[in-house]
């Protein structure tokens, strides 16, 4: 049996820079570092970087710090956190994804633009997650965040409306939404602009995703459960490898599956939150099943 991992998963380019972020900082810091959230949606990373002295911590305790250093991960932060550090004299090493940066300043200067004629701003996005969270902090908090198709259904289209995405949304799903409105505001009387800001690495990743799939006789997806990303590159390689089995770590892999199946080549891959080391670990589990 042949055992590829593929070269394309794993960490982003803002996970990989947050990473090596932390990694600098731990080397210099014999207290540890305290991190505002979970730098990476994968359990195990998180454990590895625990065990060098990351402290992951939430609001409510980042409000009661001072006089420390504090990491902002790849998905980055509202305007009030930056504030909250500034109070209460606390450094900041800043690892925010720098196209995380750049829409966020678009959707301030967007935001001021649509309100001053009264109309909304709409983000595409998981309601509660920490991007979009950065996101709408941008706004003041008074975007709209739409989550699923359904949410878009109620709203008011007699206005000027401007649409935005969180990074790591299905493209597909953010341009039949974008379609949706467009079609709302023309029927209502309302203008539209929409916004493409979902990650070009990423929609590449998903269709390189699905020719390894198809390379295949059988996949393994290694991710956390978390992870919004891993559930959707994992839907794609189950539409295109029947063959697929999600995985969080080594021992949940199904050795049976593998020992009686008869696949001649197996691919292992993962999520942009699934660091590298982890994938190597699966595909040196599945090279030591005795059906290969």
């Amino acid at each position: 049996m042949q055992v590829t991992i593929d070269e394309q998963s794993g960490f982003c380019f803002g996970v990989v820079s947050a990473i090596k972020a932390a990694e600098a900082q731990l080397g210099h810091q014999p207290d540890g570092l305290y991190c505002l959230g979970h730098i990476v949606h994968n359990s195990r990373e998180v454990e590895r970087l625990a065990a060098l002295g990351l402290k992951v911590i939430d609001d409510e305790a980042f409000r009661n710090l001072h006089d420390v250093k504090v990491l902002i991960r790849a998905h980055g932060e509202p305007p009030e956190t930056y504030r909250i550090a500034e109070a209460n004299r606390i450094e900041l090493i800043d690892a925010t994804c720098p196209m995380v940066l750049k829409l966020q300043e678009r959707i301030k200067k967007g935001y001021a633009e649509v309100a001053a004629q009264n109309g909304q701003v709409l983000i595409y996005g998981k309601a509660g997650h920490a991007e979009v969270r950065g996101l709408n902090g941008q706004t003041g908090n008074r975007a709209t965040v739409i989550s699923r198709f359904e949410d878009a259904v109620p709203l008011r289209y007699d206005k000027p409306t401007r649409l935005y995405s969180q990074t790591t949304m299905n493209e597909g799903d953010y341009l039949k939404l974008a379609d949706y409105i467009r079609r709302r505001c023309a029927e209502e009387g309302g203008t539209f602009d929409m916004v493409n800001s979902i990650c070009k690495s990423m929609s590449a990743r998903a269709e390189k995703l699905k020719q390894f799939a198809q390379a295949h006789d059988a996949l393994v997806f290694v991710s956390d459960k978390k992870s919004s990303n891993g559930q959707y590159l994992y839907e794609i390689c189950k539409t295109h490898n029947p063959h697929t089995f999600f995985i969080t770590e080594p021992n949940e892999l199904d050795r049976d599956a593998f020992i009686s199946g008869d696949f001649r080549s197996v691919g292992v891959c993962g999520a942009t939150s699934t660091p590298m080391w982890l994938m190597e670990s699966v595909a040196e589990t599945i090279k030591q099943l005795p059906c290969t």
